[in-house]
């Protein structure tokens, strides 16, 4: 089976990285963790580096997560490029194995995670089209390096989108009922609460729209969702 390279960018996660990295340290299919250190300015880097067999990339100042994960993938060794979020919370290796082997098994051309607190409309529709984790060859993101550099905070997922459509890949959503990313700033409406929709999830719906226009945005779901199977697992 192919191995895979773990890419975790990271800005100010100290209080959240140390579970995700224990999710992948020891992990039969992944060979190689890189942590991008995106100029934090807490203690991320030090708890990193207590973690043994992890490559630690400290950046000087904080670039995004566009242009960090382009770092990360450049430094890569291995077939297969796992993109994972630091600020995951349940995260399990079982979680990590169900995400990778559509892709390393040849099921699937890329697969994409759909977490638990997702917001209830892409749990509906069975797709997070602009989750953070996902696994893919490191073929198919070579060419697309150039211009992560230089896209939004959110850029990444509807830039790598679009590449995803043109080519037809074959899509897993890989269904993650137990694991939640972190809110960093949280509202208190009623009604946002209830659909899931968190003012993080706000910020990041018109940082991504910075990158593509609304349209394009209902037509990258659309499209997806046509090449796309969902798989499911026991954690």
């Amino acid at each position: 089976m192919k191995q895979v390279s773990c890419i975790i960018p990271a800005f100010n996660e100290a209080t959240r990285i140390a579970p995700v990295l224990q999710s992948v340290i020891g992990h039969p299919l992944i060979s190689e963790i890189i942590v991008i250190d995106d100029g934090s300015t807490d203690d991320t880097k030090e708890i990193v580096s207590r973690f043994p067999d992890i490559t630690l990339v400290p950046l000087q100042e904080n670039g995004g997560k566009s242009a960090a994960v382009a770092e990360g993938i450049r430094r890569a060794s291995n077939e297969l490029i796992f993109l994972l979020d630091a600020d995951l919370a349940g995260l399990t290796a079982a979680d990590v194995t169900a995400l990778i082997e559509p892709v390393a098994e040849g099921r699937a051309d890329i697969s994409i995670s759909l977490r638990g607190n997702t917001p209830l409309f892409w749990r509906l529709i069975g797709l997070d089209y602009i989750s953070g984790e996902r696994v893919f060859s490191k073929e198919f993101i070579a060419p697309m390096i150039g211009g992560l550099s230089s896209l939004h905070s959110f850029g990444l997922e509807v830039y790598i989108n679009r590449s995803i459509i043109k080519h037809r890949l074959r899509i897993a959503v890989v269904c993650w009922p137990t694991v939640h990313s972190a809110f960093k700033h949280h509202n208190n409406s009623t009604a946002l609460w209830y659909f899931g929709i968190n003012k993080d999830y706000i910020r990041m719906a018109f940082l991504v729209l910075r990158t593509i226009s609304p349209v394009e945005a209902v037509w990258q779901v659309l499209t997806m969702l046509r090449l796309r199977t969902i798989y499911r697992h026991d954690s």
